[in-house]
């Protein structure tokens, strides 16, 4: 093979890598991030109230998410539930970065090296109370609340603006 090819390879698949990294990054197409959004309001725990399910979260029950400031600015992410067969307490962490501006919900967040999945926060209580989180696609949606208990309105609101979006309401795992 020439020395050409191996650099045509090289760079071919290194731009391929690229446009796959940043494709995480992005937003369903309607979903618009929170603005005027308070990064040190968020932080704490929240409770995952339901979800699209994904094999990194199958059988998990009472799912938490924890968010704190390091050192370094970024947020740290704890996630953590129990495996509803086994009894098993999984936990997993990782960190998370703004997009653009801090005033913005719009986070890349990563569990592992330097891949990063969009974490969109598109309605937000004013109080802090509960969130609608989604990922790049349609395919990641959760619903989050400081509690476990939420309102019936607050259900049914997620519910239809998750619809209105495109995302699949049928296929929701409601923890609580």
């Amino acid at each position: 093979m020439t020395l050409s090819r191996i650099i045509f390879k090289y760079l071919s698949f290194s731009l391929l890598i690229l446009v796959a990294l940043s494709g995480c990054t992005g937003m369903p197409e309607g979903v618009e991030p929170v603005t005027d959004f308070d990064k040190s309001r968020y932080l704490g725990t929240w409770h995952e109230i339901a979800r699209l399910d994904h094999s990194f979260e199958r059988g998990l029950v009472d799912v938490t998410a924890e968010y704190s400031l390091r050192d370094d600015g970024a947020v740290r992410v704890i996630n953590s539930g129990t495996d509803s067969e086994t009894g098993e307490y999984k936990v997993a962490e990782g960190h998370a970065k703004f997009v653009g501006d801090e005033g913005t919900a719009h986070l890349k967040v990563s569990f592992f090296g330097p891949f990063y999945g969009s974490y969109i926060v598109f309605e937000l209580d004013p109080n802090y109370r509960y969130a609608f989180v989604a990922g790049y696609n349609t395919d990641y949606l959760w619903l989050l609340a400081r509690d476990t208990d939420i309102s019936d309105d607050t259900r049914q609101s997620f519910t239809d603006r998750a619809q209105a979006l495109g995302f699949a309401v049928d296929d929701l795992v409601w923890l609580h």
